[in-house]
């Protein structure tokens, strides 16, 4: 597993206040952390950078 230690969390402006939501780690190199937000010290998935950026794209268009 990548190490993600130093990783910053943000969700998306949109998000809710109840608190059900995903947080985005992508300040660390080469490597973008994905985790929900009601278990923040459980999984993490990581992600390729371009990876992320082709499903954020995605995701956009449809």
């Amino acid at each position: 597993m990548s190490d993600i230690l130093g990783a910053v969390w943000r969700k998306s402006t949109r998000s809710g206040a109840n608190g059900d939501c995903v947080e985005v780690a992508d300040n660390l190199p080469g490597v973008v952390g994905v985790r929900d937000s009601k278990d923040p010290t459980g999984p993490a998935l990581v992600f390729d950078p371009a990876a992320w950026r082709a499903f954020v794209r995605h995701t956009r268009q449809h």
